[in-house]
């Protein structure tokens, strides 16, 4: 239904514009080409050009700059996009046009992909069910699946690169305290809590699995891979990406530290304190993360504010 919705309102719009505004073909075929890379987007979130939200059109945009489409040629799509929807309002189609107050694609920044809090608790679960599905698994195994699980809590409380995490050291946890001193960027140290999940999922660690992995050699790092080496880079992303099998996405470490930093905003938390934990040295690099406050201020205001729906 919403296929055949879509093409009689992008036909009815693309008439409109060859007989009503004498536009060119090329020109015609310009927008058809633009709306119809947007009805494909809409297709996956099961939605019509009807009923299309604000976040719809700021997420179609958003994932044109994730694949490197250039500022202008997703400010030319927008701007079909606009058209298409002040047509759409006159015609009485809909009530409310998507594309309302979405600022210009040349102030924007890309950003970071984060995952969904369900899709995070997903993946700290991980390792967890992949080991309880396990038929008989060994000592080593479930070292290192504790371990695992201590890493993704970690990489998700304290928002850490990949560097940070397979560099930390012993000495650097203060679980009594809840808090991690980070040795980050340009041997810059910064402080980052623990939640309670990550402090638990380290006693554990530290308790149970680490003197497993280190195989009766001295190390002074924290997380550590058998025999007591130090863990590779290409390690942790290939634990990340298995626990994010359970979600049925590739998951990053970044998207970890991504989503922490998301999820702190979507929460109400201040830049400064997420500035801080991510370790920016700047302010505006933080500043990235603004516009999903800005929508969740939004979201809230319309469905709380006894007169923010028009009546």
């Amino acid at each position: 239904m919403s296929a055949a919705i879509n093409a009689q309102a992008l036909s009815d719009f693309l008439d409109y514009l060859r007989i009503e505004k004498g536009l060119a073909p090329l020109s015609i075929a310009a927008y058809r080409t633009d709306i119809s890379q947007f009805l494909e987007f809409l297709q996956k979130q099961k939605r019509s050009l009807l009923t299309a939200r604000r976040t719809d059109v700021r997420d179609f945009l958003q994932q044109l700059f994730s694949n490197q489409v250039d500022g202008r040629s997703v400010g030319r799509k927008l701007s079909a996009l606009r058209h298409l929807y002040r047509y759409l309002l006159l015609d009485d189609k809909i009530d409310h046009d998507p594309t309302l107050d979405i600022e210009s694609p040349r102030r924007w920044k890309v950003l970071p992909k984060a995952l969904a809090r369900d899709e995070m608790e997903a993946v700290l679960a991980a390792p967890r069910a992949a080991s309880n599905d396990a038929a008989q698994p060994t000592r080593a195994s479930a070292a290192l699946t504790l371990r695992d699980r201590a890493m993704l809590e970690v990489f998700y409380a304290g928002a850490l690169r990949v560097s940070e995490i397979v560099n930390a050291k012993l000495e650097d946890v203060k679980l009594e305290a809840g808090y991690m001193l980070i040795r980050g960027k340009g041997e810059k140290e910064r402080v980052v809590p623990l939640g309670k999940s990550a402090q638990q999922t380290l006693r554990e660690y530290l308790a149970e699995s680490r003197a497993q992995l280190s195989g009766g050699k001295s190390s002074p790092l924290l997380f550590l891979a058998r025999g007591g080496h130090r863990l590779t880079r290409q390690r942790v992303w290939q634990m990340v990406r298995a626990a994010s099998g359970a979600i049925g996405r590739r998951a990053s470490p970044h998207m970890l530290r991504h989503s922490c930093a998301t999820h702190m905003v979507e929460n109400g938390a201040d830049l400064r304190t997420v500035q801080t934990i991510l370790g920016h040295a700047d302010i505006s690099t933080t500043q990235v993360y603004t516009h999903l406050a800005l929508d969740r201020l939004r979201t809230v205001y319309q469905k709380h504010h006894p007169r923010a729906k028009a009546k």
